[in-house]
């Protein structure tokens, strides 16, 4: 199987319905036959005051495992399509389609990390996209910086977090680390002592499953809480609190 990567960014505006991330994930229901939906990717890249963004300048891409080449048009054209019926008016939209095996995307992945840490230009996207689908769908086409830095990104495979893996949003607060497994999701600890999460071990996702993309695999960071329980990181900000565990006083079943 092949990886295509789409790049989608720069959709919305401040107060929309739904935003680029929404819009990327609901792109599955658009694969043809032949096609199937590896995961999607929220990249995060530069906060500036130069840089006019929605609310966290942050873009979406798309990994879809192919049988061959030749569906790359059809993805694109489907994808134009998406783009142009979800994207809402008033926004710069900007998509990137490329394949894995493009011999050009090391340079992009070069610009797409640069996206993270300096104000770039629509030129420069221009040119590390050469011999790749790369096109703006209104207004000022900045979404076409946020869109090809998407695919780079994710293409590097060391970055980003998963909004959408196999059935990622339907597991529940509380998951075995044999569960995560099956569905593919590594819990990995992160404490200093090097302790490492058991099958039966149970981890509190705080109802946010979002694992990150690490060595180019779905990997979920947690930290020990109590002996057989971990917690992932990050969590869902809600009126600025963090949720306190429940799991302190839950025994392991």
């Amino acid at each position: 199987m092949i990886r295509a990567y789409i790049g989608f960014d720069d959709t919305d505006f401040l107060g929309s319905d739904r935003g680029t991330g929404k819009l990327a994930r609901w792109f599955q229901s658009e694969l043809p036959e032949g096609c199937n939906l590896w995961g999607v990717v929220r990249q995060q890249l530069l906060v500036h005051e130069d840089i006019p963004y929605t609310s966290h300048n942050s873009s979406a891409c798309v990994v879809v495992q192919m049988e061959d080449p030749s569906f790359l048009d059809d993805l694109v054209s489907r994808s134009v399509r998406h783009l142009e019926r979800y994207a809402l008016e008033g926004s710069d939209p900007g998509l990137c389609v490329t394949c894995g095996d493009n011999p050009a995307l090391p340079r992009l992945i070069a610009f797409s990390r640069r996206c993270t840490s300096h104000v770039v230009s629509q030129r420069d996207a221009l040119e590390a996209t050469r011999d790749m689908h790369l096109s703006g769908h209104g207004g000022t086409n900045d979404g076409i910086i946020g869109a090809a830095a998407a695919v780079g990104l994710t293409a590097h495979g060391w970055s980003g977090r998963f909004i959408e893996f196999g059935r990622l949003r339907d597991l529940p607060e509380r998951v075995r680390v044999s569960e995560l497994e099956r569905h593919h999701i590594l819990a990995v600890s992160l404490d200093r002592d090097g302790q490492v999460p058991a099958p039966g071990d149970l981890v509190w996702t705080k109802g946010w499953l979002r694992p990150r993309l690490w060595g180019s695999r779905p990997i979920l960071p947690v930290v020990p809480k109590e002996t057989g329980i971990w917690e992932s990181l990050g969590g869902k900000r809600k009126n600025g609190k963090q949720q306190e565990s429940p799991l302190r006083s839950a025994s392991v079943v």
